[in-house]
């Protein structure tokens, strides 16, 4: 019941603050104005990119206080599903929160449900849902029929769809890239650490098959070539 009561919330929010009118529809890349996704063209907008971070601070958090910094810098709005409610706003400045709409959830079954209303919406230029911490047990319960349905809702916007987690798991993605740091404190206090940010391409042939016909999601592995990119922090 506190869950259906916080996507209720969720739904009054954004009527409330954005009203009906939507984002004009607008093929092409969302430019990020960060070398580490914008060197290979920005995030393509109306599809899903997943990012997986297999290691323990791999920089999954400093990426989303970046893009954060560049919502601030850009003027959109950021929507972030955060599956286990682990974003550390102390870290982030009063300039750049207003920039966001945070949806606090607990699960990823929660998220998921959260993640629908925000593509639905249609007002955010960047919609990031982040599973890193969420178990692995909750997200092989996500069918894979829900990530085709967040494809078809995300293919109709004008919105990039950013997926963050440990595991291999959307086959609906069109993009899919691992970030292969592993951070240390005093690694991330430096100065060029954005600069240090490592994406390795992972291609695959279609993973999803199998999975779209049992219902469930897959933790696939596939072949991947490297690739070093440079500009944004960890988790």
């Amino acid at each position: 019941m506190a869950a259906n009561r916080k996507i209720v919330e969720l739904r009054h929010v954004l009527t409330e603050r954005f009203g009906q009118a939507a984002l004009p529809a607008s093929p092409g890349e969302f430019l990020t104005g960060l070398d580490v996704f914008d060197g290979a063209g920005g995030l393509p907008k109306g599809s899903i990119t997943e990012l997986t971070t297999p290691r323990p601070s791999a920089g999954s958090a400093l990426l989303i206080h970046c893009l954060l910094e560049v919502a601030r810098r850009q003027h959109f709005f950021l929507a972030l599903a955060d599956g286990r409610d682990s974003l550390d706003v102390q870290t982030i400045s009063a300039a750049a929160l207003a920039h966001l709409l945070w949806v606090r959830c607990e699960t990823a079954a929660q998220a998921m449900k959260a993640t629908d209303l925000l593509l639905r919406d249609g007002n955010f230029s960047l919609v990031i849902l982040d599973l890193v911490l969420n178990p692995a047990e909750e997200l092989r319960r996500i069918p894979a029929t829900s990530w085709y349905r967040l494809q078809r809702l995300v293919e109709l916007s004008p919105t990039a769809f950013l997926v963050m987690s440990r595991h291999n798991l959307v086959p609906s993605a069109r993009t899919k890239l691992v970030l292969e740091n592993q951070w240390q404190l005093a690694d991330l206090q430096k100065d060029d650490a954005l600069a240090q940010v490592r994406l390795r391409p992972r291609r695959s042939a279609v993973i999803a098959n199998n999975a779209a016909a049992s219902g469930r999601s897959t933790f696939s592995a596939t072949s991947s070539k490297s690739l070093d990119c440079s500009s944004p922090r960890s988790r």
